[in-house]
């Protein structure tokens, strides 16, 4: 039998990725049940007589930041599909595939306690009529495409250039939430953009949101970087199985 030797391309980026992913994610989780423990036993009750179910809006320390991040994943699932349609490029490629995959997880994460505050304050778990919840909800339902499309479609250029396609248009929905945010809700609570006397956060609130925005960009980063470094060794594999078809 032949000797078959796999040469590993930077195998120094392998363990940064390895090294750097554990600990993000660790703290970003840490920081997420920290947020929600704060949110329920130490931010102060909104106005019971301007919300039907005031406790229900604790659910916001992390809806918000499930929001925020996901339209982070969406700006790489943009970026790796430029990436990938200029030059082909496997890094390219790769943030196609974790972009589609964290836009579809923080993505669930909206949809689902989005609904549960509804249900709540509203008495329903969904309103069909907003703008915002309807494109917000195609958002995730373009990732959770592209997502089941890489786990079912075969491999190859077409395919990708198909899935990077969709890919862009998924994208170019986050504006429009975002426009929707401000100009046509109907039910949904508007962004404050600036405090007013009728308007405005307690510090307490803005500090959980803080706390639970920066915990959710941490738990983020982390876990980029750990499919990154799947990703590499699923290319290391993939390398070792063609040398040793390739030495039989």
């Amino acid at each position: 039998m032949n000797s078959i030797h796999v040469h590993v391309s930077n195998p120094r980026l392998v363990l940064s990725y390895r090294s750097v992913a554990v600990p993000l994610t660790a703290m970003g989780l840490f920081g997420a049940l920290i947020t929600a423990i704060l949110a329920f036993t130490w931010v102060p009750v909104v106005d019971s007589e301007a919300w039907n179910a005031p406790d229900a809006y604790r659910i916001i320390f992390w809806h918000v930041p499930f929001a925020w991040v996901s339209f982070l994943a969406f700006c790489l699932l943009f970026i790796g599909s430029i990436s990938w349609y200029r030059s082909r490029s496997e890094k390219g490629w790769s943030m196609v595939v974790v972009g589609s995959e964290l836009g579809l997880l923080f993505g669930l994460g909206v949809v689902i306690s989005g609904p549960i505050w509804g249900l709540a304050e509203w008495g329903v778990p969904w309103d069909w009529g907003d703008v915002r919840l309807n494109t917000y909800a195609l958002l995730t339902g373009v990732a959770l495409f592209l997502t089941m499309s890489l786990r079912s479609q075969p491999e190859g250029e077409e395919t990708r250039d198909t899935l990077a396609a969709i890919g862009l248009f998924g994208f170019f929905l986050v504006p429009i939430t975002a426009i929707a945010t401000t100009v046509w809700r109907n039910r949904h609570p508007g962004v404050i953009l600036a405090e007013t006397e009728e308007t405005g956060l307690d510090p307490e609130i803005r500090l959980v949101l803080i706390i639970g925005a920066v915990s959710f960009i941490t738990l983020f980063a982390g876990l980029v970087a750990l499919n990154y470094h799947i990703h590499t060794l699923k290319e290391k594999i993939e390398t070792m199985n063609k040398a040793i078809d390739e030495g039989y």
